[in-house]
């Protein structure tokens, strides 16, 4: 489908999904978005659903402004995956002892390393600006200095909720490795220190939402802001990239006999902040929930734990300033989830996948999220296409 134009208060919400089908709460955060001053221009993802601070599956394009809350606490958060020499016959009908070899490389949930990876000892690491981005530490926000130690052990860990690690097979029988993940803890404390920051500035005051605060252009808030904004940004990529590198490494250990190679990885922000031209102007474009799609851009859009994800790559539409979907979006809350659902639903939703079945990660259930086939489908003006992914081993946060 091409989008729909809904009128808002300072700019038409263009949505590549039938309006009706979004639920009232993130309708009215749109709304909201579309009231700001700075806003120039709002396009919806099909996986559109209710966030904090700003609707998931929103890309929100200002002048000279920027709204903390809208890029979210978890800044930087996105996808990596690269395909692999093995194919789905090199792969054992036991997949638990993998699985468990991934699980003790990079530690999940809460989990850090013991000592800092050593990006020196990573197969294939690129590690052009790993130093710099540890020198340039020493000027984010004093809140965050004394974390120092924690970023420097979280970097290379999965973290909790959505984030997830998978091995997949795509529909030629070549084997993928992928991963979601963001910048840890310290971008979530670098994140709440400019929300609250930006709350308490006076140009704020009167706003429809006090989430929707934000920095504005040549001021020491904003600088400090963009300062940090896009440290955590480079230390989410990093963290994926250490990951992944251990993640080949498992492979390379497992299966040493068929000498394993990988192609160029895919990576892409899904949180985040850009500087961007459209129309003749310089713009700020937060993706929230949503991924770059410039033309030629290559690009992770990834379904539930047991649907399988895509490789896509971008058209370049520019009515949405070039982006898509960054997954297929929750069509019900964790809390709604757990409600609805018990571990035998996610079990029997999850045959033929190596994963946790148990009531810890319910609220992750694929009855949880929109269909993925359907996503992608209403993007076809936004991605083309390249992959189709299954996962056989799902590791959750």
């Amino acid at each position: 489908m091409s989008y729909v134009e809904v009128p808002g208060a300072k700019v038409p919400i263009r949505m590549w999904t039938d309006p009706a089908s979004v639920e009232a709460g993130a309708m009215q955060q749109l709304h909201n978005v579309a009231t700001l001053p700075w806003i120039k221009g709002l396009a919806v993802m099909p996986d559109v659903h209710y966030g904090k601070g700003a609707t998931v599956g929103s890309v929100i394009a200002m002048k000279g402004a920027v709204c903390p809350a809208a890029v979210g606490v978890d800044i930087g958060c996105g996808m990596s995956a690269v395909k692999t020499s093995l194919t789905a016959n090199d792969l054992p009908g036991d997949l638990s002892k993998l699985r468990s070899k991934i699980e003790q490389a990079i530690p999940v949930g809460a989990g850090m390393h013991r000592d800092p990876v050593d990006p020196d000892r990573l197969y294939g690491f690129p590690d052009a600006g790993f130093g710099d981005l540890w020198e340039r530490f020493d000027y984010v926000a004093d809140a965050v200095k004394f974390r120092r130690d924690r970023a420097l052990r979280q970097m290379g860990s999965l973290g909790q909720g959505n984030h997830f690690c998978e091995l997949c097979i795509d529909t030629s029988g070549s084997v993928w490795l992928m991963l979601h993940s963001g910048s840890r803890n310290i971008g979530n404390e670098l994140a709440a220190f400019h929300i609250d920051v930006a709350r308490g500035l006076s140009h704020n005051q009167g706003l429809v939402d006090r989430d929707l605060a934000v920095f504005l252009a040549a001021t020491p808030e904003m600088e400090a802001y963009r300062n940090d904004l896009f440290w955590a940004q480079e230390y989410a990529k990093y963290n994926r990239a250490v990951m992944m590198s251990l993640f080949k490494e498992v492979i390379r250990r497992e299966f040493r006999k068929a000498k394993v190679s990988f192609d160029r990885e895919i990576s892409c922000h899904h949180n985040y902040v850009a500087e961007e031209r459209y129309d003749g102007m310089d713009l700020l474009v937060t993706r929230k929930g949503a991924i770059r799609a410039g033309s030629g851009d290559y690009g992770i859009i990834p379904g539930s734990m047991g649907t399988g994800s895509y490789i896509v790559k971008g058209l370049g539409n520019e009515k949405s300033f070039n982006s898509a979907s960054h997954g297929a979006g929750r069509k019900m809350s964790r809390t709604a989830a757990k409600k609805r659902f018990s571990a035998r639903d996610l079990a029997d939703q999850t045959k033929g996948v190596e994963c946790r079945k148990d009531s810890g990660v319910v609220d992750e259930i694929p009855g949880a999220y929109k269909s993925i086939e359907q996503v992608i489908d209403q993007q076809a003006d936004l991605v083309q296409v390249v992959a189709k992914l299954k996962q056989v081993i799902c590791i959750k946060g």
